[in-house]
């Protein structure tokens, strides 16, 4: 397998240094060049998991291996998309795509260059000598895609991306997101809340549960030879998903409602336009 997770686990330490165990533990596989999602309640330990696979959090039990190799620290093969942009706003949208490929000291025209194919992929070439201020949220995300691309990772981690975005530029970055996968042979590892989005986007989705996360389910997503799931197969799959997590989400939502909530799956739309999960 080419990203392997392995028995991780992650524990949470209280000031009377008790540890209770918030993560795991975890045991997964992700091919090469396939597009996984993770969905799962809130506080379920899936970005910690990204965050660790990004060797950004440490793995307090357990390994996780690229390639065969131990992953201990960040690497220049496993790039971060966070919530936020987080762009430089002094920055032009092209110094921003390009700061990382600077940092390793390329020529600065091959960086334009490579830059500005990247630009053209997120439609945002003509942007190039704009401000961050200057944009929409959504045209900001796309210049954080092309700037973790640029460095041409193995791995893109998406710790729920477009979560902050309107439906209708979600909808179009989706759009985008898979045309980029699909052109650039990226493995992408996705993390979300949004049920649908996770069904529409991947080839596999795992569920987690909660306290501790735990791999609750692995769903396999079923496409046409278009790429396209049909209607009916998503809200099948939306569906199945939403029971399986019907006992996890009680378990948020009655330590802040209280004891007697019940949350009822079967009360939940169908309808296709409806944003299933997008509170979880």
């Amino acid at each position: 397998m080419y990203l392997k997770v392995s028995g991780v686990e992650k524990f949470f330490v209280n000031d009377q240094q008790e540890a209770t165990r918030v993560l795991g533990p975890i045991d997964l596989a992700i091919e090469k060049g396939s597009f996984v999602s993770i969905v799962g309640p809130s506080g379920c330990g899936k970005s910690t998991l990204l965050y660790m696979i990004a060797g950004l959090e440490e793995v307090d039990q357990g390994q996780l291996t690229m390639n065969g190799k131990q992953i201990v620290r960040p690497g220049v093969d496993r790039v971060v998309v966070f919530q936020e942009a987080g762009l430089f706003p002094w920055m032009t949208i092209l110094e921003n795509v390009t700061y990382g490929l600077k940092i390793k000291k390329i020529a600065k025209q091959a960086a334009e260059k490579k830059a500005m194919e990247y630009l053209k992929m997120v439609h945002l070439s003509k942007y190039r000598d704009a401000y961050p201020h200057q944009l929409s949220g959504g045209m900001k995300q796309r210049v954080s895609i092309a700037r973790a691309l640029v460095m041409e990772p193995e791995v893109l981690l998406m710790d729920e991306p477009f979560s902050a975005l309107d439906e209708q530029t979600r909808m179009v970055l989706h759009k985008e997101l898979v045309d980029i996968w699909r052109k650039t042979g990226v493995t992408i590892l996705f993390v979300t809340h949004n049920i649908r989005e996770a069904v529409l986007l991947s080839e596999k989705v795992y569920v987690f549960g909660t306290r501790p996360g735990i791999i609750k389910a692995e769903i396999a997503i079923p496409r046409l030879t278009n790429g396209i799931l049909p209607d009916q197969l998503t809200l099948q799959t939306e569906q199945r998903i939403l029971t399986i997590l019907q006992t996890e989400i009680e378990k948020v939502l009655k330590e802040e409602l209280g004891d007697d909530y019940r949350f009822e799956t079967e009360l939940l739309h169908l309808d296709a336009d409806h944003d299933m999960g997008s509170y979880i």
